[in-house]
């Protein structure tokens, strides 16, 4: 099957599994990212080992026109920075790593793990105008641990994705004609910086919700006026420690700048 491939590092098992699954991939289409919290170096590493044509600006009405002159049958989207145009020449599948409708948004893992619902998964949905509103081809959930991070959560999406994927791809015209409709659901909000921050009155397990919930990416510690940018840091129980203290306990962060 030709498909196009929309796209960074974050859900590149998509794409793994597509060209796995014997898919001619006609592009890719990635996002420039600041590959320190978020990647691009696997998908335009695999683009550049197979010899496919790769774009990092955003794609246009004019690139699907030209998909669909060379036969496009698909276009894949997982985890790409913008919104894209429809078209009815070929489907449009996005692959949201939450539960739909109850958890739209660009960026609802953490409030996920933050207790915004209670379980994880992997959504592949008909891309509309509207994000996260398309009809659903598939769906699966899984549960979260106690202690699950940003990274657990995304393994368990990931590890999702290859069945899912084969299970469209075996049976497309037979996924697009079961959809079903979204009806009513809830958008979760782009997280600030408020959200992803943690201070000195915290107690641990308080703390470590937010650090669990955007492990990986930079979160904030306050302390007076002072600031400093963490990645990676877990709360830990005992004595208040220096230098980032918490009301019973301590943060270990093995990246840590003051800002």
């Amino acid at each position: 099957m030709k498909i196009a491939y929309l796209g960074i590092d974050l859900l590149q098992s998509c794409l793994q599994a597509a060209l796995k699954e014997g898919c001619e991939i006609l592009k890719i289409f990635t996002c420039e990212t600041d590959n320190v919290t978020e990647f691009n170096t696997s998908v335009l590493e695999t683009a550049r080992q197979r010899g496919i044509p790769v774009s990092r600006e955003r794609i246009t009405r004019r690139d699907l026109k030209e998909l669909a002159e060379k036969g496009c049958e698909l276009l894949l989207c997982a985890g790409y920075y913008f919104r894209a145009p429809i078209t009815e020449a070929f489907p449009m599948v996005n692959v949201h790593p939450a539960p739909l409708p109850q958890c739209r948004g660009a960026w609802p893992m953490p409030w996920i793990l933050m207790g915004a619902h209670p379980v994880g998964g992997v959504t592949f949905h008909k891309m509309s105008e509207d994000f996260d509103t398309g009809d659903i081809l598939l769906e699966q959930t899984f549960p979260l641990a106690p202690l699950d991070t940003l990274e657990d959560y995304m393994r368990k999406a990931d590890a999702l994705v290859p069945s899912l994927l084969h299970a469209l791809l075996s049976d497309l015209s037979g996924c697009l004609s079961r959809a079903a409709s979204q009806g009513e659901g809830r958008y979760l909000p782009n997280p600030q910086e408020g959200d992803w921050t943690v201070c000195e009155e915290m107690r641990v397990e308080e703390a470590d919700r937010v650090l669990r919930a955007f492990y990986g990416y930079e979160c904030l510690y306050r302390r007076g006026e002072d600031r400093f940018e963490l990645i990676r840091g877990r709360a830990m129980r005992g004595p208040a420690a220096e230098p980032f203290p918490l009301r019973d306990g301590y943060i270990l962060a093995p990246k840590a700048k003051k800002v």
